[in-house]
């Protein structure tokens, strides 16, 4: 009885030393918080990560304007992946961020949208009307006030002399990518959306693209929180950094910048 006793004793020690084993792994996952946008090349990329051995990463996908708030309340991210510099910079200000680390890291482009089968054709430059193509349907865009994308849509309208047409026929998503899923569906004829979002959905096709001078410059920096304990997220940027990342960012049509950020910013 001794001996079986010992042997359950040792068999129970065994056994939860290999329980005790899986949340210490999982605590070395690195936490992302990234634009919805960034979907698809992340999901490559933290795939490409623990392939390499590495602890997968946990991504968690929104628009920037919710992560960033998510984090000032304390949810608990090691990197902080957004669609714009305002976002960003919100962080900076109330110090959650490691400034040391920021890296403005990829540029994007947005573009007008229909459904695939649609024909509309519109005409792209100043004096812009949307609203007669639109006719009684929606645009689709992220909110104009927060979500990058929203916001980069609506300065480029105005820029244009677009938006007094259709600033009442907008249907304001929570994110690029709700947006684009109302085009894709045939729930709204037209749609603003990045042009990254509009080449990873089959569904709808690029009526025209906004001109660069239309909008500020569209730019993704990323950067390790400053509450992050996570030795693995220092890594985590450098990959995202390096030669793999950049294959999957361009694959998806992003233009890869990896530059360090300046005070200016």
């Amino acid at each position: 009885m001794r001996k079986l006793s010992r042997a359950g004793l040792l068999a129970g020690l065994v056994a939860s030393a290999l329980l005790g084993a899986v949340p210490v792994r999982a605590a070395d996952a690195p936490t992302v918080f990234a634009a919805a946008s960034l979907k698809n090349a992340l999901d490559d990329i933290a795939g490409s990560y623990a392939k390499a051995g590495k602890p997968a990463p946990k991504v968690s996908y929104a628009a920037s304007n919710t992560l960033a708030k998510q984090i000032e309340q304390g949810a608990p991210a090691d990197l902080f992946f957004s669609a714009d510099l305002d976002w960003m910079d919100y962080l900076a200000r109330k110090d959650l961020i490691r400034p040391d680390t920021r890296v403005s890291l990829l540029a994007n482009s947005i573009v007008l949208i229909a459904p695939k089968d649609s024909t509309v054709a519109v005409k792209m430059g100043p004096g812009l009307d949307l609203a007669t193509a639109l006719g009684s349907g929606k645009l689709a865009m992220g909110n104009v006030e927060a979500v990058p994308a929203g916001k980069y849509g609506k300065a480029a309208l105005e820029k244009l002399g677009g938006w007094a047409g259709v600033k009442n026929k907008v249907a304001q998503a929570e994110s690029v990518r709700a947006a684009l899923l109302l085009v894709s569906r045939g729930e709204a004829p037209l749609g603003i959306v990045y042009a990254t979002d509009a080449a990873a959905d089959a569904n709808v096709r690029i009526v025209a693209t906004f001109p660069a001078d239309s909008h500020p410059p569209i730019v993704y920096p990323v950067a390790i929180t400053k509450d992050s304990a996570n030795p693995e997220a220092a890594g985590l940027l450098a990959y995202l950094r390096g030669p793999v990342a950049k294959a999957a960012f361009e694959k998806q049509g992003f233009t890869v910048l990896n530059r360090a950020a300046t005070a200016a910013q």
